[in-house]
């Protein structure tokens, strides 16, 4: 199953991890606490951990294509909730 990871430097992950997850949970299954979040979408899934310094973020999907499309989703959405904060998301 291909997956991949990015690493985001913010001092607010379990704010942006709240935030995404509380969007997320309108229209697909989500669950999240303080400090960790996970969103399961039609095309894959994706897993969040907050550090001190940095939001970590894994996805996985069935296929290239539909993980593709997740990335393009979950970083679209944390750079617009992240206020200025987050510019990028550099998946690996």
């Amino acid at each position: 199953m291909p997956a991949m990871t990015a690493t985001v430097p913010t001092a607010n992950a379990g704010r942006l991890i709240n935030r995404l997850c509380k969007h997320f949970n309108h229209k697909v299954e989500a669950h999240w606490t303080g400090e960790t979040g996970q969103v399961i979408f039609a095309i894959g899934e994706c897993h969040m951990t907050a550090t001190p310094q940095a939001l970590e973020l894994s996805c996985r999907s069935p296929s290239q294509a539909e993980l593709d499309e997740l990335g393009q989703v979950v970083a679209s959405h944390l750079v617009r909730f992240a206020g200025g904060e987050v510019e990028t998301v550099t998946w690996q």
